[in-house]
């Protein structure tokens, strides 16, 4: 386990639209508001069509292929994140969703594009006091978290 510590700053109410892309809205909005780290809390509805990454095609293989689902129609979300510089410097959101519809659940990363059905509620909180940043590892292919 590798970690550090964090100092919470300002703490945003957001209420993203029909049809907003939620990773773009998000990563828009941390740039506009000088927001390098944060982490989010979302619920609401995800529309048809939106897709998520929902595995590797094989658990152990590098570089991995992503498994990607897209959703058939309007599902309810509750989901998480947290966002990082990457190695460019640009703050990215990194986040999760479970996505339900009658007795139907798919969970899965949001990085690929889900669409706000009617309305979405995030919850965003400012990470201060802190470094941790997104770097390539070369083993996996990931822009992995270095706290």
């Amino acid at each position: 386990m590798k970690y550090s510590e964090a100092r919470q700053g300002r703490v945003f109410v957001i209420r993203l639209e029909d049809s907003e892309i939620v990773h773009q809205v998000i990563e828009q909005f941390v740039q506009e508001h000088n927001i390098e780290r944060a982490t989010l809390i979302a619920v609401g509805g995800a529309d048809k069509g939106s897709i998520l990454v929902t595995g590797p095609e094989e658990s152990r293989t590098f570089p991995s292929t992503p498994m990607t689902h897209e959703l058939y129609d309007a599902h309810e979300i509750t989901g998480t994140g947290t966002i990082f510089p990457d190695d460019t410097g640009k703050p990215v959101l990194h986040g999760h969703f479970a996505c339900g519809r009658e007795e139907s659940t798919v969970t899965g990363c949001i990085r690929t594009g889900v669409k706000v059905w009617q309305v979405m509620e995030i919850i965003l909180t400012e990470l201060l006091e802190n470094t941790a940043s997104r770097q390539l590892d070369p083993h996996t292919g990931f822009k992995l978290l270095i706290p």
